[in-house]
């Protein structure tokens, strides 16, 4: 029937009506925070690019990852900031890691139950020369090595798994990363734990500001040799069919908004649980616009993470997730 029998507008008459037929909700429980952990003991350096956000010690991530277990938030992703940084980024696979021991920390809380520990699997935060994996340089060329890091990323998921990490997910986009994760995890008796797979991490501008949050900007060239070209949909598909081959368990999009096409194609594609990553330069733009009055916050925010549901994306990693989940 069409108009005037039928009239759309019915269904939108009131805030019970819409409730009543909305087809995609948002709630804590899709929402995972990130931390970025650094040394120290009660700090809470402020990220200058990204308002709200701070560098955090071990201790005061403990305190975040249990208020936001209290909002019902599904869970953290944690990112370190080490001491001392070298050629092969040891800090991120070592017993006494800054993770590690956040990892630890947050066990001990009896909140921790309610949440999931993720595990954020690089080196760039580790290595003195930015990169996610080992370079070899010859003059003033240089490559990223991909199957010698692949040893190194599986160290560092064994090691997250070990201090307690729920989720490990390998974020450097070398190849083959899934299939020895999964391998040395299962070999050392973690074959219950979980790989959430970066599966299409695109070389990004919008990266900026968590270059800050984590230093880890590069120190020479960029990272579009391993990063996907972001004008391939096709090829994201791809490494997405490798990475389940290879036993990715969960998917993680990154970033988002400026790819929902991805994430939509994967949705149709794919039946394994996937996320998407809102990152720093989202959160950062919208930030810039609530600044100077362009943009309502709260309406904002809830619908940027509202479409990123509706495109397929079954939970979303946000720096919004404490103030959305305080209005959910």
């Amino acid at each position: 029937m069409e108009f005037p029998v039928t009239r759309l507008r019915r269904l939108r008459s009131s805030a019970a009506m819409r409730s009543l037929v909305r087809e995609t909700h948002l709630h804590p429980g899709a929402l995972i925070y990130p931390l970025f952990v650094c040394e120290g003991e009660g700090v809470r350096k402020p990220v200058s690019s990204m308002p709200g956000v701070f560098n955090v010690s071990v201790d005061e991530a403990v305190k975040e990852m249990e208020e936001c277990a209290s909002l019902g938030i599904g869970g953290v992703l944690l990112f370190g900031l080490p001491e001392s940084k070298d050629e092969v980024g040891t800090g991120a696979y070592a017993d006494d890691g800054i993770v590690q021991r956040a990892l630890r920390a947050m066990k001990a809380s009896p909140a921790s139950k309610k949440l999931v520990l993720i595990g954020d699997v690089c080196l760039c935060e580790y290595t003195s020369h930015g990169h996610c994996g080992i370079v070899t340089r010859q003059g003033d060329d240089f490559g990223v090595e991909n199957d010698p890091t692949l040893e190194l990323l599986a160290k560092t998921a064994v090691s997250q798994a070990l201090a307690g990490a729920d989720i490990v997910a390998p974020s450097d986009m070398m190849d083959g990363r899934v299939a020895a994760i999964r391998a040395a995890l299962d070999k050392h008796g973690f074959s219950g734990t979980p790989v959430m797979s970066y599966a299409a991490k695109f070389a990004s501008a919008f990266y900026g500001p968590f270059r800050e949050a984590a230093d880890s900007a590069p120190q020479f060239g960029d990272r579009r040799t391993y990063q996907m070209d972001g004008a391939n949909l096709r090829e994201a598909m791809r490494e997405i069919e490798q990475d389940i081959s290879e036993g990715a368990d969960m998917l993680l999009m990154k970033p988002a908004m400026p790819y929902l096409d991805v994430i939509r194609e994967a949705r149709n594609r794919f039946d394994l649980p996937m996320g998407a990553y809102q990152v720093s330069g989202e959160y950062s733009m919208m930030h810039a616009a609530f600044e100077r009055g362009w943009l309502e916050p709260e309406r904002t925010m809830l619908e940027s993470l509202l479409c990123l549901r509706r495109g397929g994306a079954d939970f979303i990693v946000t720096y919004f997730a404490k103030d959305a989940a305080k209005l959910l």
